[in-house]
């Protein structure tokens, strides 16, 4: 699957591996990641591709136009049924 902006990314390797964030740019053989959370739209992570898996999720740039927008639309992914941030 191919990781474009806008894409629900997991990341499989580094200190953040297991993690969900979105895509904000992409940019040859690296992507711009945000979770609204550690890494704000104004200043996300740059990741090489490889260490990222796009899931079937994308999402509209108007749907994450602030950071809290963004915590709530990756809270799923992150924080499953039953699990919550404090367990986690």
């Amino acid at each position: 699957m191919e990781i474009v902006k806008g894409c629900v990314v997991k990341s499989i390797s580094g200190r953040d591996a297991q993690r969900f964030y979105l895509v904000v740019k992409t940019e040859d053989g690296f992507a711009w990641i945000a979770d609204g959370k550690v890494r704000p739209l104004e200043k996300p992570k740059r990741k090489n591709q490889k260490h990222l898996r796009a899931t079937n999720t994308r999402v509209d740039e108007k749907e994450f136009t602030t950071n809290n927008q963004l915590k709530r639309l990756l809270h799923s992914f992150n924080y499953p049924a039953g699990q919550d941030e404090k367990n986690a």
